[in-house]
């Protein structure tokens, strides 16, 4: 059988692009897969307790399950978010300019008394470096499901709190200083329900959204360093 690993950012130069591996028998585990390309792809060792999985654009949650024919495998490493129709998805990956307008009428309701925006702004630098420009890439279609999953957490999470809706718009591709690359929309009761919970959706799109930048400077280019993804109840790959 033969597994078609998608690859992104960093790990797609790496490697030249996409990964293409025949194994044995048509059935084989993601233990077993990881197991594999840290026999046939020595290059990727150092990332592997790192990453995440992903089949057929959903995070795995169990290492023991299986990759069959025509499954769509994606590793996952760590991660740093439009349509003109009306209303705008809640959950958005788009290279055009993000709509604050359009997200708040999203999420505001009759019983809002709160809505909290919040704005992911580029900055002239970072971790003492100048910062010239911010390249984004997304697995977009994941990436938009996943913005759904930790909407729908949050939403739980706050349950018994009047939080009403969350929206959250993720723009890719290059933007300039000063360009918004991610809207988080929440509508509550109460001021202060609406910041904690667009605080807590913020934090869990920057953990488990596969989304990657690269920084752009006078010294050239470099993908930024994120963290391990960490999907709710998931197994990373490492722990195979």
């Amino acid at each position: 059988m033969q597994v078609r690993i998608r690859l992104f950012a960093q790990l797609r130069e790496l490697m030249g692009g996409d990964l293409q591996e025949d194994v044995a028998g048509n059935r084989i585990t993601v233990a077993e897969l990881h197991r594999h390309l840290e026999r046939t792809h020595p290059a990727l060792e150092p990332y592997l307790p790192t990453l995440a999985v992903a089949i057929n654009e959903e995070y795995c949650l169990d290492a023991a399950t299986e990759i069959g024919p025509g499954d769509e495998v994606a590793l996952i490493q760590p991660i740093s978010g439009g349509a003109e129709a009306a209303p705008a998805p809640r959950y958005l990956i788009t290279e055009a300019p993000l709509d604050r307008d359009a997200l708040r009428e999203l999420v505001a309701t009759d019983a809002s008394g709160a809505v909290v925006l919040f704005e992911g702004v580029v900055r002239d630098h970072h971790e003492g470096r100048a910062v010239a420009r911010l390249e984004y890439e997304a697995y977009a279609p994941m990436a938009e499901r996943q913005m759904a999953t930790v909407g729908d957490e949050v939403l739980a999470e706050y349950a018994d709190r009047e939080v009403h809706q969350i929206a959250a718009h993720h723009r890719i591709g290059m933007l300039e200083i000063g360009d918004v690359s991610l809207l988080v929309a929440v509508s509550a009761a109460h001021r202060g329900d609406a910041f904690e919970a667009a605080l807590r959706a913020v934090d869990r799109i920057k953990e488990t959204v596969p989304v990657w930048k690269r920084e752009h400077g006078v010294d050239g280019s470099m993908w930024q360093e994120g963290v391990s993804p960490r999907p709710e109840g998931a197994e990373h790959l490492a722990g195979a």
